[in-house]
């Protein structure tokens, strides 16, 4: 009799937040699906057979804010050793590039990725090509039309618009730059992603131009635009924004993610509405080195595993209306999972900031499984 699936994994602990999921369980995957999950899945039942016992098996993870515009883009890595290989299968590159630069983009990194990539255009027709220009500073390429006609070519691949508002990348041209930011995502439906970190306005002022839907990364950054105020409290233009479905993502970085923002955010009841690592050529080898990294972080300061791992799953599949496709290990969703072990012990994890916290959990790839063909770590060069 031939094998019905195509691929077994047995006995792993399936950890699937969007179902609730938590408990030993066999899971099957015909062709690029989600075929079965039960107690028990036969091994003659499969072609080719895992043994998870052990490990943890989720959701391919998701991360919501990458750069790997490689060899364009100052920020740019390359993908596949630092995304699949690490056990995220879907990446959102976080405005790399714009109009003037995504069709390269397009071709030469999204359509020959193993790594699924989706983008957040820039603002900035030109993205995020030097360090030593900002993006805004000139006005001339923050053209709204460009803007607008390159997410309607791409609309398969463009799932929002990028504006980066720190003073040295906007020059005085941050608020005419968020308003022209705001009308591409009018006229298209799509989401904003703002950055805020030490901008000239205001947090109330950006957060003003923010709807629902739209993401305010970097969230436990540390300067005067952060979402908590000198005394350390959260702002109270931060509760309103995220109550109205604004979502706080980590975006973690070389400079953006500071422990004492994050424990006292936490601590009152603003927790991140999801993990992203921010990772580029600046932070690859430190300290965000990978996106489970970022997520043991947030292990160590009090979340569950399942709180956790619902922030690089379930949570960014919905804020992208993915969920159901991607996010899930429900039957019928794309084969993407990722297997992972869970080590105990002493481990030092240290933020943007040079802070380091002691932690007793880490989180470590094992495999990963992305339209039910299997991926090993160890296939692809790190860089």
């Amino acid at each position: 009799m031939q094998p019905q699936y195509d691929l077994l994994i047995r006995g792993g602990t399936l950890i699937d937040p969007a179902q609730g999921l938590h408990a030993v369980r066999d899971i099957a995957i015909a062709g690029d699906r989600i075929a079965a999950v039960a107690d028990e899945i036969f091994e003659e039942e499969a072609q080719t057979v895992i043994d998870a016992s052990g490990k943890l098996v989720t959701p391919g993870l998701i991360d919501l804010h990458v750069h790997v515009w490689w060899g364009v883009s100052h920020y740019g890595i390359e993908p596949d050793s630092t995304c699949v290989a690490q056990g995220v299968t879907t990446a959102f590159d976080a405005g790399s590039a714009g109009a003037d630069t995504f069709p390269g983009f397009k071709k030469y990194v999204i359509d020959v990725s193993t790594t699924r990539i989706r983008a957040f255009l820039h603002l900035s027709s030109q993205g995020m090509l030097s360090a030593d220009i900002g993006e805004l500073t000139d006005l001339r390429y923050a053209d709204v039309n460009r803007a607008v006609r390159m997410c309607e070519t791409y609309k398969d691949d463009i799932v929002g618009v990028k504006i980066r508002m720190t003073g040295n990348l906007v020059g005085e041209n941050g608020a005419e730059g968020l308003k022209r930011a705001r009308e591409v995502c009018e006229a298209t439906g799509l989401p904003l992603m703002l950055h805020p970190n030490a901008s000239p306005l205001s947090l109330a002022d950006m957060l003003g131009r923010m709807r629902s839907g739209d993401i305010l990364t970097h969230c436990f950054h540390k300067s005067d635009t952060g979402i908590l105020d000198d005394s350390g409290t959260l702002r109270p233009e931060a509760r309103k924004a995220v109550e109205e479905g604004i979502l706080l993502d980590v975006g973690h970085g070389a400079g953006s993610f500071a422990f004492d923002v994050a424990e006292a955010a936490l601590a009152q009841e603003a927790p991140p509405g999801t993990i992203s690592s921010d990772l580029h050529t600046y932070n690859l080898h430190g300290p965000v080195y990978n996106l489970l990294t970022c997520v043991s972080k947030f292990l160590l300061m009090g979340l569950s595993l399942d709180d956790a791992l619902e922030k690089v799953t379930a949570a960014p599949a919905w804020a992208m209306g993915m969920l159901g496709e991607i996010g899930t290990l429900r039957p019928g969703a794309l084969a993407d999972l990722a297997i992972l072990k869970l080590s105990t012990g002493c481990f030092t994890f240290t933020d943007s900031k040079n802070q380091t916290r002691q932690g007793e959990q880490k989180l470590d790839p094992v495999s990963t499984i992305k339209a039910g063909r299997l991926y090993d770590p160890s296939a692809f060069d790190y860089q």
